[in-house]
């Protein structure tokens, strides 16, 4: 009998395992999963306990950093519980077999994603691909005076063989165009200089394959993948930020690039000196090239914005066949200006505006108006962020304390700075909808729960309404909290 009721539990046990791993399958993607989850580790649930069998440190490290969330949730909803998670070495993970297999795995992950970006010629030498081209171009990017620098700096890489500047780092806010400018040079290089060998990838995709090289001692072919280009793109370079020995990497894989006299474009939200928890040396390196900020796209940029995207959107998305009244040849000026008037933030939302608006004409088979712009978007412009920013926020803050936003991301605690941080961070979470986790990682790099203890300690200074003391640049500053968050909120 005891042995029935233990082996009635084993295979309920063993359904939810195979239960988690579906559901973190589904988390995590399938390539990771193949990676890190189903030749690598062994999961074991035991009551409250999921115990994760690891073959090695390096893979409990990186699974504790990386997917500790997902395997949370991947439990919750199997088993309805929040289950403590351990890792721990299993050593019947570390054979040879299970070694051979979790490599032949992320080989073939290495290769699939080599083949549909390059070649290799006879000699071994990386090629770029004949047939790759990216979504965006050049030729469409909206020119306006928020980016006409940026435009005009993308142009001279594209032209000069040998650029006048190295790196060419674009930042500025989310969907202002900075990936459409990277991918745009690619583009017109490959176009222009068609045996240019060329790369464009995230800095995630670069530390992925940074990772993976090392794990299959594999780092002389990641670097001479990396560092035998002529033009290497990198977009969301922030992304570096806090992966000291990953940084270390790209620092020698740009100074191989730059030595050869080859080309390094980056793109970031943040300027180089912003960026928390960057190297000096990646620092001095980024501000040494081009740095150039693309701003919020102004009104008569957002119309033509909103024109060109008008056309693209009709002919792609519902092959053409609106009523006649909705052609983009005939789409109303006046609704034109009613979009970009009220959505100035970013070229995101100007599209979403009007894919919902060509949509819904497309669906009720009538003429875009004005007043059917205002109906359909009346609850898209309700939802839509504040046109209040967190380097609006940043920059409020940090002229009002006599600090730069560069010193509100770095890791100093003296009493202004550490003033100064909790102040960004409270109004961040009150005036805009980024999580704790987001604040923390755009200031730095920090935990979530130091957001959150920012915002509790501000929030009892202005319930006792406090006296603050910190020292500005002209001396010693006193002020009640109430004020000194009124002062603030009154500049952004």
């Amino acid at each position: 009998m005891q042995g029935t009721i233990t082996d009635e539990a084993a295979r309920i046990a063993g359904s939810q395992v195979s239960a988690i791993n579906e559901a973190l399958a589904e988390k995590v993607g399938p390539q990771k999963f193949r990676i890190w989850f189903k030749n690598s580790t062994k999961l074991t649930l035991a009551g409250e306990y999921l115990k994760v069998g690891v073959p090695n440190l390096f893979i409990a490290s990186w699974i504790e950093n990386h997917f500790l969330n997902e395997i949370s949730q991947a439990v919750n909803e199997v088993t309805g519980a929040c289950a403590k998670i351990n890792i721990t070495i299993d050593p019947e993970l570390s054979g040879h077999q299970r070694r051979t297999q979790l490599d032949s795995q992320a080989q073939l992950v290495e290769k699939a994603r080599n083949r549909s970006r390059f070649r290799r010629d006879r000699t071994g030498k990386v090629q770029p691909s004949s047939g790759k081209k990216l979504k965006l171009n050049l030729d469409t990017f909206v020119v306006g005076s928020s980016n006409e620098l940026a435009f005009n700096a993308a142009k001279v890489v594209v032209n000069e063989e040998k650029s006048p500047f190295n790196p060419l780092f674009i930042h500025g806010g989310y969907g202002v165009g900075k990936t459409h400018l990277l991918q745009g040079i690619c583009n017109a290089i490959a176009a222009k200089r068609p045996q240019t060998n060329w790369m464009y990838l995230s800095a995630e995709e670069f530390a992925n394959q940074f990772i993976l090289a090392l794990k299959l001692k594999k780092l002389e072919t990641f670097r001479r993948r990396m560092r035998q280009t002529d033009l290497l793109a990198i977009d969301d370079i922030h992304f570096l930020a806090s992966k000291p020995s990953t940084q270390e990497e790209f620092l020698h894989t740009f100074n191989t690039i730059n030595l050869a006299g080859k080309q390094v474009v980056l793109a970031s939200d943040a300027h180089p000196k912003m960026i928390g928890q960057l190297s000096e040396k990646l620092v001095n390196r980024f501000v040494s090239g081009m740095v150039v900020k693309i701003e919020t796209p102004d009104f008569h940029t957002r119309c033509e914005i909103c024109r060109q995207y008008a056309v693209t959107m009709t002919a792609r998305s519902f092959g053409g066949k609106l009523q006649a009244g909705t052609s983009t040849n005939h789409f109303p000026e006046s609704v034109i200006k009613y979009i970009a008037e009220n959505l100035r933030t970013n070229v995101r939302e100007l599209e979403g505006a009007l894919l919902k608006l060509i949509a819904f004409a497309s669906l009720q088979n009538q003429k875009i108006s004005l007043a059917m712009a205002k109906v359909v978007l009346a609850e898209h412009l309700a939802r839509t962020d504040p046109i209040v920013h967190i380097s609006d926020i940043e920059s409020a803050v940090a002229t009002y304390f006599g600090i730069t936003p560069a010193t509100i991301h770095s890791s100093k605690k003296g009493r202004t700075v550490a003033l100064a941080r909790h102040f960004s961070m409270y109004l961040t979470r009150k005036h805009t909808k980024m999580s704790s986790s987001e604040v923390g990682r755009f200031m730095g790099n920090k935990n979530h729960a130091t957001v959150l203890l920012a915002c509790k300690k501000i929030k009892g200074l202005l319930k006792q309404n406090a006296e603050l003391h910190w020292q500005g640049p002209t001396g010693n500053k006193i002020a009640k909290a109430k004020a000194v968050l009124t002062q603030l909120e009154a500049s952004i």
